[in-house]
């Protein structure tokens, strides 16, 4: 059994940021519209930016906990198709990587 304390740190860094990440956008998304109408055209249009930003955020912090996830269950490195163990250097360039390079192709 490989010992991923490493990854399973800088998972939980990445983590961190990205939920930070997304509460300062959560946070602008929040603010009140301007009383002009051509100000509240850009801030719609900024708004939808940032929806569009957070929602691919969010689907990264849903992959680093599923990861997370699976190295507290042991099953982390195996892959989810096959079964075969992924390889290091795949997880070092990917930690989130569910699938060994050849079932990833």
């Amino acid at each position: 059994m490989n010992d991923y304390s490493a990854l399973q740190q800088q998972l939980q860094q990445r983590l961190a940021d990205l939920l930070g990440r997304a509460e300062v956008i959560e946070d602008d998304l929040r603010h009140p519209l301007d009383a002009d109408f051509g100000e509240q055209a850009i801030d719609l249009a900024d708004d939808e930016a940032l929806e569009g930003v957070d929602e691919v955020l969010r689907a990264e912090i849903g992959q680093v906990r599923n990861a997370l996830l699976r190295i507290e269950k042991g099953t982390y490195g195996t892959c989810a198709n096959c079964g075969k163990p992924i390889a290091d250097a795949r997880l070092q360039a990917r930690p989130i990587a569910t699938r060994c390079i050849d079932c990833a192709a």
